[in-house]
């Protein structure tokens, strides 16, 4: 009886234990590193794209200006401030003339001056001219009366030294008035650059536009090209765009789209790229765009953040995947293709990508074939998968 009660336990304590190693098994082959992997498939489909290019981009003028003056000075008075509207040639600011109105003043007496020798000089002219005129005639009959021998050559030749004398003051005189002449010009020109310089301490708008900065007040000194106001045309706002390189195939001038600003997200403004640039940025690997409102929103501004949609045409039929199931394995893309239950590596070419995360395959995939989205453990070909509908947040792998 003690004997087949010993035998009971045995037999019991080797079920218990036999339960254990079972169940340490099951939990080691569903649960445990042998266990498959869970995964989630979709079908290779047949279908278009509407492609799209995405960008962040800021408001800008394509029309501003900076008005200061050409030469350094003292700000005398700014007749604007920020906001106000301004017509074409109004006056903005003005500079301290310091003392260039004396100058004029020194310069117009100057001219007159001039005007006086030059009056002084034309009199000489005419004075020496008139001496020539009585010195040859009397030469022509001193040489008639000496063929006719009534003089002696002494005295033709006199008269020959006073014609000669005369021809000479002529020339003077004559180069005396073109030195008038051209001390009279010199000093006009003098006096229309001070008139201009005059004039430039007159800071006047160069358009029609809106005033967005004042960088300078009365009794500031400045040098020259610093600005005093800064102006921008407010039907010149566009979107300066930066776009992603590596997805900035088929951007191109007059490509329709869509603007979101930043103080307005619920109202898309619809717009077209102006300009593509030739230098895009290598350091943030980006292209720049301008892309033009087709109708001025209200109350943007400048500098404000933009959000760009780029509408491409859409893409001829081809077979179509999730984004999230291309991956990149010892230098190559593809996807992970069940054939039967077990994973393999597919290399494929991919075409255009949409914004909704849909990706054209071209080659390397059939219609209908099982390619793996998610996984919660990195795959390997020939591993064994589970596939369920989805996977925990925490555990999903693309």
């Amino acid at each position: 009886m003690k004997h087949d009660s010993l035998l009971l336990r045995r037999l019991t304590m080797g079920a218990i234990a036999l339960a254990l190693v079972g169940t340490v098994v099951f939990v080691f082959l569903r649960t445990g590193p042998l266990a498959p992997i869970k995964v989630t498939v979709t079908h290779a489909t047949e279908g278009t794209l509407n492609p799209a290019i995405f960008g962040i981009g800021t408001v800008e003028a394509r029309r501003s200006w900076m008005v200061g003056p050409t030469v350094a000075g003292r700000v005398l008075a700014v007749k604007v401030d920020v906001g106000d509207t301004v017509k074409a040639g109004q006056l903005l600011a003005e500079m301290d003339p310091v003392d260039l109105d004396q100058r004029l003043a020194a310069l117009d007496a100057s001219l007159a001056r001039a005007g006086s020798t030059q009056l002084s000089a034309q009199a000489q002219v005419q004075d020496a001219a008139a001496r020539r005129t009585l010195a040859s005639a009397n030469t022509q009959r001193n040489q008639d009366l000496a063929r006719q021998n009534f003089i002696s050559p002494g005295a033709l030749d006199a008269r020959l030294q006073e014609q000669a004398s005369a021809d000479a003051a002529l020339q003077a005189a004559r180069a005396n008035l073109s030195g008038a002449e051209q001390d009279r010009t010199r000093l006009q020109a003098e006096r229309a650059g001070l008139v201009q310089q005059r004039g430039n301490v007159r800071l006047l708008a160069p358009a029609d536009g809106v005033v967005t900065s004042r960088d300078a007040e009365a009794g500031s000194t400045v040098v020259a090209g610093q600005p005093v106001l800064r102006l921008i045309d407010p039907t010149s706002l566009w979107v300066k765009l930066r776009v992603d390189q590596g997805r900035s195939a088929g951007l191109a001038p007059g490509l329709k789209g869509q603007i979101v600003l930043r103080s307005q997200p619920q109202t898309p403004h619809p717009g077209q790229v102006a300009r593509v640039e030739l230098l895009a940025d290598s350091v943030t690997e980006e292209r720049i765009t301008q892309v033009a409102f087709a109708q001025m929103p209200m109350g943007v501004s400048v500098g404000e953040m933009a959000e760009v949609t780029l509408q491409l045409p859409t893409t001829a039929p081809a077979l179509l995947l999730p984004n999230a199931s291309i991956q990149h394995q010892q230098g190559q893309t593809g996807v992970w293709r069940l054939n039967g239950d077990k994973p393999e590596f597919a290399p494929v070419q991919l075409g255009s990508a949409s914004l909704d995360g849909q990706v054209q395959v071209l080659k390397g995939l059939d219609k209908n074939d099982r390619v793996v989205v998610y996984s919660d453990k990195a795959l390997q070909a020939g591993a064994r998968v589970k596939v369920v509908d989805a996977l925990s947040a925490a555990g999903a792998k693309p």
